[in-house]
């Protein structure tokens, strides 16, 4: 390894951009394996096992990816502070075009976002230690709310309903028991999301823990 460095070393610059610099490279190196280490823990082993959801899977790794690169990489532009805040100003406001974000996903998102530009910024300023305890908590945190203090993952289902009688306010009773009865789900709560006159059919939201349907 290190005769591959002294030979890289050896080329010199290319258009004024050194060719291989040893120390960023390894640090570059070291930051990124953390920064995985941390949002794995937190994406595969904290949210997914909860929500059973693939679906933000792809867009959480890549995403804290991307905007982790981008952070190290510019950080000798010296924008950081501003930068990391157009970053959660630009993340912050995404919204799929099939879809809005649901809060706890969008919170997902903020969190991976927030892991990303912290240790991608962290300087000679930051101890180790301090880094180390920074991420530590965020995992412990995060991991005591799923798992310790809210007990049970709370899961959701988008189905069609037809009986567009029961979705007013006063006959929402009704409509939960119809729901719990067709479905075999103890439902929580229901959201209505869209309504269509034209075919007497409206787009529900239901609610329920993942355990009531065992």
């Amino acid at each position: 390894m290190e005769l591959l460095t002294i030979l890289l070393s050896g080329f010199g610059d290319f258009l004024g951009t050194p060719i291989f610099d040893a120390e960023d490279f390894w640090k570059l190196i070291t930051k990124t394996v953390f920064n995985l280490i941390i949002i794995t823990t937190i994406i595969r082993y904290i949210y997914y096992p909860v929500t059973k959801n693939k679906d933000y899977l792809f867009t959480y790794f890549l995403i804290s990816l991307t905007v982790f690169l981008l952070c190290v990489l510019l950080d000798s532009v010296k924008l950081q502070l501003g930068f990391a805040l157009g970053l959660f100003a630009i993340f912050g406001i995404i919204r799929y075009r099939t879809d809005p974000i649901p809060i706890k996903e969008m919170t997902y998102l903020f969190l991976v976002i927030g892991v990303s530009v912290v240790n991608a910024l962290a300087n000679k300023k930051i101890s180790h230690a301090e880094l180390i305890f920074a991420n530590m908590m965020i995992v412990f945190v995060t991991f005591g709310m799923e798992r310790i203090w809210l007990l049970k993952g709370e899961s959701r289902k988008n189905v069609i309903y037809e009986k567009i009688e029961l979705i007013v306010p006063e006959r929402r009773e009704e409509l939960l028991a119809d729901l719990k009865e067709r479905t075999g789900i103890d439902i929580i709560r229901v959201e209505v999301r869209r309504i269509d006159f034209l075919k007497d059919t409206a787009n529900l939201r239901i609610f329920y823990y993942e355990d009531s349907t065992k």
